[in-house]
């Protein structure tokens, strides 16, 4: 059995050492091994994939008596289990074509049993894909009531973590609290520079020359979660908003579709309010 170990504790002396007599007390061979201590936060991170002749119970018995004198956050899974992810969205299409398009080439290891939206124009697109989708809409007076629809969802489904593809609504806090760490965004690098509606044109008239995209983690603080992956591409006074649009797009479509496969492969640990990320 191929399985993946997340480890994250204070760094101490002897944990890399406990891993390994861990993973060949139950019969097990490292494939895969990274580690990294943040030296600010004193906090050590590490990412074990391994196999086992002896199956899931037994490594897990094995890591526990090994590493548990040093009290970490351990989670262990098959390699080939893939996380459950909601995927939340609005209207524009682009981020969740690319999620689907690289599910059904079999390039993104999760499974999406769930689409919402507070829209129905992505409806048909969804479903075209085999993938339930669920119209929730959303306004002042129910937005309360909405999220415990989803919240409903996630526990009902097994849902490991949220996808926000272009989700233009702001999550309450009940809601960022329920699933610390396991909420995926994306939207353009402009924030906080250019707030507000047409951030491109606005970007535009100031003539700048690098555009991007950011994925973090959700929080309860307004898009100051922790970064998980950024990409740029290079502008120049020629580019029209509309151009700037369409590249915009492209780079957050990408750089969303590897933050959840990052997330997906169990290879990014929060590390006060940053993340380590194993590539």
């Amino acid at each position: 059995m191929d399985l993946i170990a997340s480890l994250q504790c204070a760094d101490q002396p002897g944990i890399v050492h406990a891993m390994t007599t861990a993973v060949l007390n139950c019969g097990g061979n490292i494939i895969e091994n990274q580690q990294f201590t943040d030296t600010t936060t004193n906090a050590f991170v590490m990412r074990t994939r391994f196999e086992t002749t002896q199956g899931l119970e037994a490594a897990q018995k094995s890591l526990n008596e090994s590493l548990g004198k040093f009290s970490p956050a351990l989670h262990i899974r098959p390699t080939a289990q893939k996380p459950r992810a909601l995927v939340l969205v609005t209207k524009e299409s682009h981020c969740l074509r690319d999620l689907m398009y690289l599910l059904e080439l079999g390039e993104l290891p999760i499974e999406i049993p769930l689409v919402i939206s507070n829209r129905e124009e992505l409806k048909s697109l969804v479903e075209s894909h085999g993938i339930p989708f669920l119209y929730l809409p959303v306004t002042k007076e129910n937005k309360a009531e909405q999220e415990k629809v989803m919240l409903a969802k996630i526990s009902e489904l097994k849902i490991d973590f949220v996808v926000l593809a272009r989700f233009m609504q702001i999550l309450s806090s009940t809601f960022t609290a329920a699933m610390p760490g396991k909420i995926i965004n994306i939207h353009h690098s402009f924030l906080p520079g250019f707030k507000g509606a047409k951030p491109y044109h606005q970007a535009h008239e100031r003539g700048v020359k690098i555009i991007g995209a950011t994925a973090h983690f959700v929080t309860a603080d307004l898009d100051e979660g922790p970064i998980i992956e950024q990409d740029v591409a290079h502008v120049n006074h020629s580019a029209t908003p509309e151009e700037m649009i369409a590249l915009g797009r492209d780079i957050e479509r990408r750089v969303l579709a590897r933050a959840v496969k990052l997330y997906a492969e169990d290879r990014i640990f929060i590390v006060g309010h940053r993340t380590v990320v194993f590539a």
